[in-house]
């Protein structure tokens, strides 16, 4: 098992994200053509306001909108600063797409053979909570959060190509032992988790905490 932060004597970060690691063999037929079968929930993910929920071609797809249909931004970013509210069905909304967002990635990287549902969490966890707009955050900090966060889209570009890497070596090695390797499986899920430390900081707002540069939780 990986490592807790109690562990490492490092504190937990809000946002909190983890990938069940498969105990079991895993789907020779589905894993050969993952981009194919995962189409249908492509198309669904697609059609919730252009949210592109996906990691293909090793990139990792978050499209912000500032209105209605995918993760919310600026209405969030205009109410904490001149009413300091963070609406709680927006912030449901947030998360509820989020997490469906990471079901189909972690499909996608094959770290998961069953099927994305729209609802369920199946082997996908991931939570944060709900903040208290006027008194835990910042009302001017979300204007500069986006670019606060630079270093880490520096970096997480680098550490998604070295994903797409992990994932097609886990690709043949799923297909000749059924199994996907635990270190590549760690690393790919510490890209994913470190991905959506840097999405709740500055792009959801839910935290004014800076998202620690590592893999481990």
């Amino acid at each position: 098992m990986e490592s807790s932060s109690q562990t490492t004597g490092e504190p937990a970060y809000p946002v909190r994200f983890s990938v069940e690691y498969p105990q079991r063999q895993l789907n020779r037929l589905t894993t050969a053509f993952r981009l194919i079968v995962a189409i249908p929930i492509l198309i669904v993910a697609s059609s919730i306001g252009g949210h592109e929920g996906t990691y293909a071609a090793g990139e990792h797809g978050w499209r912000i909108a500032g209105g209605t249909g995918g993760l919310l931004f600026l209405a969030p970013l205009l109410m904490i600063l001149f009413r300091q509210k963070y609406p709680r069905w927006w912030f449901d909304w947030n998360l509820e797409l989020l997490r469906f967002s990471n079901r189909i990635g972690v499909y996608l990287a094959l770290m998961d053979d069953r099927y994305p549902s729209t609802d369920e969490r199946q082997a996908v966890a991931l939570d944060f909570p709900y903040p208290d707009a006027k008194h835990g955050l910042n009302r001017w900090l979300p204007l500069v959060k986006w670019l606060l966060a630079i270093p880490h889209y520096i970096l997480l570009a680098f550490l998604w190509i070295a994903a797409v890497v992990s994932v097609v070596i886990a690709w043949f090695a799923i297909l000749f032992t059924g199994r996907y390797p635990r270190g590549l499986f760690d690393f790919v899920l510490g890209v994913f988790r470190w991905t959506n430390r840097v999405v709740g900081y500055a792009f959801i707002l839910v935290t004014d905490e800076y998202p620690p540069f590592r893999l481990h939780p």
